[in-house]
């Protein structure tokens, strides 16, 4: 039985990290030419993100729906590794609960046997058995801690990739990403800030959890489609996400904020020199952070207490449309007081070069 878990559970490992989620095509476009106003366009791919793609800084590349990038296997996982990837968070830890059985049986059974009970104390004598039979491996006490050290390890990874296993399965069994479930929450706050009076319905759920779940998990292996084309549901569009992405986007524009640089920021992820509150409350997050040097301009779109995230301004010809985009220190920056219609600093500022 463990060797059934372990070829199981590396079968689907393997295949999740060497499979890969499947690219979008480098200079793809919609068949439709008119379609390509519902898309947005990566200047990195050169080409038009599909519905349901998202791109991956790690990979470089334009992922078909990408759910999120795993350092553990060193990939994304999306269209085309969903299913493995998700088999594998399923068979990790019911191979861990079967070891974990054996350890417990094991601990109880060999201490069972090393157990003298007297008039005012027990001992346990770790140096033989009392009782036949004796067991094929030595049972000491270094086994004993070895045993009890993989229990934990055992029991560890039950409970993480457990919890992964759950949420990608309530992902899945409602047809979406772990972004796309982000995008949606990001749908109801932009609706509810704006009062505009609208209802965004997601359109891939198909209003059956067999169904979505059919999506993903098929007898060949292979998932449905081609992973740039997906079904909809009745009374939704197919550009209906990637419409509400650009108009999410267009909102971020809005809500941004201006910066200027007035101290330099290396880029590291735990500056020394920036305060003992920023040092400890650095995001625990993979996102990367920009070096800024004094004068930068910065549009900030979100933050916490000692951070911002945003992406620096370039201005420079020399840059080649290259965004720099990441999280900084609030110390290091203030902000920046413009006229939106000249883009001059106001009075009292003075034009940083």
């Amino acid at each position: 039985m463990l060797l059934n878990w372990t070829v199981m559970i590396l079968y689907n490992y393997f295949s999740a990290m060497f499979v890969g989620p499947g690219y979008v095509p480098l200079g793809w476009t919609p068949e439709k030419s008119q379609d390509c106003m519902y898309l947005q366009y990566c200047k990195v791919c050169q080409s038009y993100k599909a519905p349901r793609s998202h791109h991956c800084r790690k990979c470089n590349r334009c992922v078909m729906k990408m759910d999120h990038h795993c350092p553990w296997i060193n990939n994304c996982c999306g269209y085309q590794n969903h299913a493995s990837f998700t088999l594998f968070l399923l068979l990790a830890p019911l191979g861990c609960i079967h070891a974990s059985f054996i350890f417990i049986m094991t601990m109880y059974t060999q201490l069972y046997n090393r157990i003298s009970f007297g008039w005012s104390s027990v001992r346990i004598d770790m140096s033989a058995a009392k009782r036949d039979p004796r067991p094929i491996i030595p049972f000491g006490l270094s086994a004993f801690a070895a045993s009890l050290f993989a229990l934990g390890l055992a029991l560890g990874t039950t409970i993480a990739v457990g919890m992964l296993f759950i949420i990608q399965m309530k992902v899945i069994l409602t047809n979406k990403t772990s972004i796309e479930s982000w995008i949606e929450e990001k749908a109801k706050d932009r609706i509810q800030y704006y009062q505009t009076g609208e209802t965004f319905i997601f359109p891939y759920d198909m209003g059956s959890k067999w169904k979505n779940f059919r999506q993903v998990f098929t007898w060949s292996g292979i998932p449905e489609g081609d992973g740039l084309d997906w079904p909809v549901r009745d009374g939704c569009h197919q550009y209906s996400l990637t419409i509400e992405q650009l108009k999410q986007k267009a909102d971020k524009r809005v809500r941004s904020v201006r910066y200027r640089a007035i101290d330099d920021y290396s880029g590291v992820c735990c500056p020394v020199t920036k305060g003992v509150k920023t040092f400890f409350t650095t995001p625990c997050t993979e996102e990367p952070r920009i070096a800024l040097s004094k004068g930068d301009l910065v549009l900030a779109t979100r933050g916490l207490k000692h951070w911002m995230y945003g992406e620096k301004i370039l201005i420079s010809a020399t840059d080649g449309g290259v965004r720099e985009r990441g999280w900084f220190p609030r110390k290091c920056v203030e902000k920046y007081q413009y006229d939106s219609e000249t883009d001059q600093p106001v009075d009292g500022e003075k034009k940083s070069k």
